[in-house]
């Protein structure tokens, strides 16, 4: 196995950062063991290992559970808490 070197700097937001370590805990990999692999996979596929495409539309409250209802609403009090949101009347809606 050939020794690991090379850094990888990336900026991300906290909250995502701690959404996402939360789980690769649960799975038992680390931040680093994740890189590593979607590295691979980016090398194996010659390209990004899954698809990235643009949603059709929003969700709608229909189409989502109560639960997942309930952590938007609380992910968006959180947000708004922190001064992270921006008031209707500076949205570009075009």
């Amino acid at each position: 196995m050939v020794a690991k070197s090379a850094n990888v700097s990336v900026r991300v937001e906290p909250d995502i950062k701690a959404q996402a370590e939360a789980i690769l805990e649960q799975l038992g990999i680390s931040a680093s063991s994740f890189i590593n692999m979607t590295y691979r996979q980016v090398i194996l596929k010659r390209g990004i290992p899954f698809a990235v495409t643009i949603p059709h539309s929003l969700p709608t409250r229909d189409s989502m559970s109560n639960e997942e209802f309930e952590q938007m609403i609380s992910a968006s009090l959180e947000q708004a808490k922190r001064g992270e949101s921006i008031p209707l009347e500076n949205l570009d809606l075009e």
